[in-house]
């Protein structure tokens, strides 16, 4: 019999993740890095449901063996082709509260003589440890600024710098505002948003800080989780500001490409706050091609929104960064966080009289 697992010892093995629930509960959210091997369709699933309510277990299992045994070949096969991927490791295997489904599956894999473990309460049990992963102190740092001063570009660069970071527009594939979502891939569910912080932060017990974008409470549509929003609404921030001319460089690079049809879309969906006059300089613009003017028109209402929310934020230090590319400010700031660090330790030394 396969062995059961706490969370966290299964989450640190290195076995393929097979999660067997139905297609449709997976993409609600499932474990980051997980396979879907679903035993049964969406439909099936509702299937065996019914009838465990209306007729019992064991018609349940009648109905559900009938459901599996077309499929126990090519569902046997696909355990062996990914066991064969680390051969010398346990398939860590899955279901929605750690029963029947999962346990088929690791007899299954035992059957073709794969090493396989399960994981204790399933999914269910999981989602409860990423929601209480939430609620757990963490050195959280806000990199703050106005639309257009590169802050995704410039945390990407600090975390290629060893510093610890999370890019909550990364994970949630949007840039957080009406234009967020062009050139985007589709939106993952907020508990799936939830379940990729969660491995982002699980990987960062350990750091002295933590670096995240200021954000709202939403990113496109995938909503922070509640306990990190509220430990990042108390976080200090770092505001970094850059010249009007380089903001609009930086916004032109990112949307310029985009289609104009969705731009033109996305403005009319902030018309009321925009209001008419900018509204309609910005569609002429978008219209003619001419991005910068359709950036320019944008960033005074998204200039007054960011300063009514920093207003609620403590601030950590303010930094301008001028015409520096995202790698020279990253290496500014570290060097500058360096500096702040010895200063209040007292160890600057004679260099730093």
């Amino acid at each position: 019999m396969a062995e059961r697992l706490a969370i966290d010892p299964f989450l640190q093995s290195e076995g393929v993740l097979v999660d067997v629930r139905s297609p449709a509960e997976f993409a609600q959210g499932h474990i980051p890095g997980a396979r879907n091997l679903p035993l049964f369709s969406d439909e099936q699933r509702a299937e065996v449901g019914t009838s465990y309510k209306q007729q019992g277990r064991q018609a349940a299992i009648q109905l559900g063996l009938s459901h599996v045994g077309p499929k126990l070949a090519s569902l046997g096969e696909q355990l062996r082709q990914w066991s064969e991927q680390a051969p010398a490791v346990p398939l860590r295997i899955h279901c929605w509260r750690g029963g029947m489904r999962s346990a088929s599956v690791a007899w299954l894999a035992e059957t073709l003589e794969l090493p396989s473990v399960l994981l204790e309460g399933g999914y269910k049990h999981y989602r409860r440890w990423v929601l209480a992963l939430m609620e757990d102190p963490w050195p959280l740092r806000l990199l703050g600024g106005r639309t257009g001063t590169g802050k995704t570009d410039l945390l990407q660069a600090l975390g290629s710098r060893g510093v610890a970071v999370i890019d909550l527009e990364g994970l949630a594939h949007h840039r957080g505002s009406s234009f967020g979502s062009l050139g985007m891939p589709p939106q993952p569910s907020s508990e799936h948003y939830e379940n990729k912080i969660a491995a982002e932060l699980s990987q960062l017990r350990s750091a002295p800080e933590i670096w995240l974008e200021a954000e709202s409470a939403q990113v496109g549509r995938c909503r922070i989780p509640a306990g990190l929003w509220r430990q990042m609404q108390a976080a200090p921030l770092l505001e970094i500001s850059r010249p009007i001319e380089q903001r609009l460089d930086q916004l032109v690079a990112v949307y310029g490409s985009q289609d104009p049809g969705a731009l033109a879309e996305a403005t009319q969906r902030i018309a009321r706050r925009l209001g008419p006059q900018r509204t309609k300089a910005a569609l002429e613009a978008i219209a003619l091609a001419d991005w910068r003017g359709a950036c320019a028109q944008m960033l005074d209402y998204y200039d007054r929104c960011y300063d009514h929310e920093l207003q609620r934020q403590g601030l950590l230090g303010q930094e301008e960064l001028g015409q520096m590319s995202a790698a020279e400010a990253a290496d500014h700031l570290i060097s500058r966080q360096r500096f702040l660090q010895m200063a209040e330790t007292g160890s600057l030394g004679s260099s730093f009289p």
